[in-house]
């Protein structure tokens, strides 16, 4: 079953809420780190990491397979359940994904490569999230056809060019789902490289 679009609205904001604390990890980690410095010790230890690591890379294979899945139609060895259902697993299990970077990571953004990683892995996520929010979004309205200018303006409405769901769909599947593929194979070097430096370096 697909998603409904309330649903997408409440997944938009846990995500958002779960990356709150990377945008304000400048404040609360020094606070951390001054009055409950335990915490910080815990979250920054190698078992921790770890753990935590693994699952996320276990989630990773998980997304990837679900992806391959999602465009399997052709594969000679029948698994069970409908596209439908694999794109559905594969937004609820990118969710969980970022709530456990957030927990590997403990809210910090880190530095250099680091930064830059985790920044990818949010263009990952919300360029999947926001291209199906907006699909669903057009795919429930009760509009018949889609302009640049909203219909309430009538006087403008009629000069500019309206689309119909269908290729208006296809347009934004083309912009977000190209973005997104391409940000899923810089991520996925760029976790190859991390789990070699991070390894190498222990």
């Amino acid at each position: 079953m697909k998603p409904r679009f309330s649903t997408l609205i409440i997944l938009t904001l846990v995500v958002a809420a779960i990356l709150t604390p990377f945008a304000l990890s400048g404040v609360y980690i020094p606070l951390l780190r001054d009055r409950n410095f335990n915490a910080l010790i815990v979250l920054q230890t190698d078992l921790y990491k770890l753990i935590t690591g693994f699952v996320v890379l276990a989630l990773v294979f998980f997304e990837l397979a679900l992806a391959l899945r999602k465009r399997g139609r052709r594969w000679k060895i029948a698994v069970p359940g409908s596209i439908l259902l694999w794109r559905s697993l594969h937004i609820f299990v990118g969710v969980a994904l970022v709530a456990t970077v957030l927990l590997h990571t403990g809210g910090a953004v880190g530095d250099n490569f680091n930064a830059l990683f985790l920044w990818v892995f949010f263009g990952v996520a919300l360029s999947a999230l926001m291209g199906v929010v907006a699909e669903t979004g057009i795919l429930e309205s009760s509009q018949k056809y889609f302009g640049l200018v909203p219909q309430s303006w009538q006087g403008l409405a009629k000069r500019f060019p309206k689309v119909s769901k269908g290729p208006l769909i296809r347009k934004l599947r083309a912009i977000w789902l190209s973005t997104h593929i391409i940000l899923v194979s810089m991520f996925s070097v760029m976790l190859g490289f991390h789990i070699f430096v991070a390894f190498y370096f222990q």
